[in-house]
């Protein structure tokens, strides 16, 4: 089979406006490229509620869903709490967990959202509402689909909430590969930590891939990886700072996919960030993941 491919309308908060600093556009933009090329949709469902609890705080799932998040919340997260919104990320959210299991069923799958990994038990923050990753890992350990999580974050931020959240599960081993000197200013510790000077470039990004992707497999035992693939870390992204390129960007996917794929562990990509002005051009590099993870699901098929 190919890779199973998850995506939603509601991805796309139509409440975002294109002028926002979060270039909302990019969910519907990615799947446009892709249906251009022939791919075809997996539906999710939005998560239920029950769910959410795995990862949040209840009494916040609640003001989420009926758009009643304090102002305080509601500025963290630097959206506007719409309808909309909630509805995306329920969407999110149930996308990834879907993507979770076509992959232990298939062995690598795509949600085309996800990735938000600044949110933690308490609430949202930095454009995360639900931290999908966080919810899926549990689902899937408690439907006993999995035994062992590992997560490969290398969105160009630190995944704070995740680290937050599994801090105390040893069932979950948490890696990021971001910019030290970048937003989030307080880092919790993750399993494993790797922090790259701002310039970074390709060269020294993929030797720090490759050393944190082994020990990630030396440490833990995972039945399951969940592959944040941001693509903020690219030369052209205004909150990055690591000057990757194109293929770059398209090593590192590569990197982290033939590493799943060589030990037989079952991989989930998930977006992550990207924040260059042209909504279409950061859509075009979230493609390289998917990319990635066909070509993997190609050879075992």
């Amino acid at each position: 089979m190919s890779l199973p491919i998850v995506h939603h309308a509601d991805y796309d908060a139509d409440s975002v406006p294109d002028g926002h600093r979060f270039p909302m556009r990019k969910y519907s933009l990615v799947a446009e490229l892709l249906r251009e090329r022939g791919e075809r949709f997996v539906v999710p469902a939005h998560a239920p509620e029950s769910w959410l609890h795995l990862a949040h705080d209840p009494a916040y799932v609640t003001a989420v869903i009926t758009s009643s998040v304090d102002r305080a919340r509601e500025r963290r997260i630097g959206f506007e709490m719409t309808p909309a919104i909630a509805a995306r990320t329920r969407a999110s959210v149930g996308g990834t967990c879907l993507a979770a299991r076509l992959a232990v069923e298939h062995g690598a799958a795509v949600s085309l959202a996800g990735g938000s990994h600044h949110a933690d038990y308490q609430g949202g923050a930095g454009f995360c509402v639900f931290n999908d990753v966080a919810v899926a890992a549990r689902l899937m350990i408690e439907e006993g689909m999995a035994r062992q999580v590992a997560v490969i974050d290398c969105d160009v931020h630190h995944g704070d909430g995740t680290a937050r959240i599994f801090a105390d599960e040893p069932r979950v081993f948490t890696a990021s590969l971001h910019c030290e000197d970048n937003w989030p200013r307080e880092k919790p510790a993750s399993d494993l930590d790797a922090g790259l000077d701002k310039g970074t470039g390709d060269a020294g990004y993929l030797e720090a891939l490759e050393g944190l992707v082994r020990e990630v497999f030396d440490r833990a035992s995972p039945g399951l990886v969940f592959y944040n693939a941001g693509v903020d870390p690219h030369a052209d992204d205004r909150l990055g700072h690591l000057e990757l390129s194109d293929n770059g960007l398209k090593a590192r996917d590569r990197m982290v996919a033939q590493a799943c794929a060589s030990r037989g562990v079952p991989v989930v990509g998930v977006l992550g960030g990207g924040y260059s002005k042209d909504a279409r051009a950061v859509a075009r590099r979230h493609t390289f993941m998917v990319d990635a993870l066909q070509a993997i699901a190609a050879v075992s098929a």
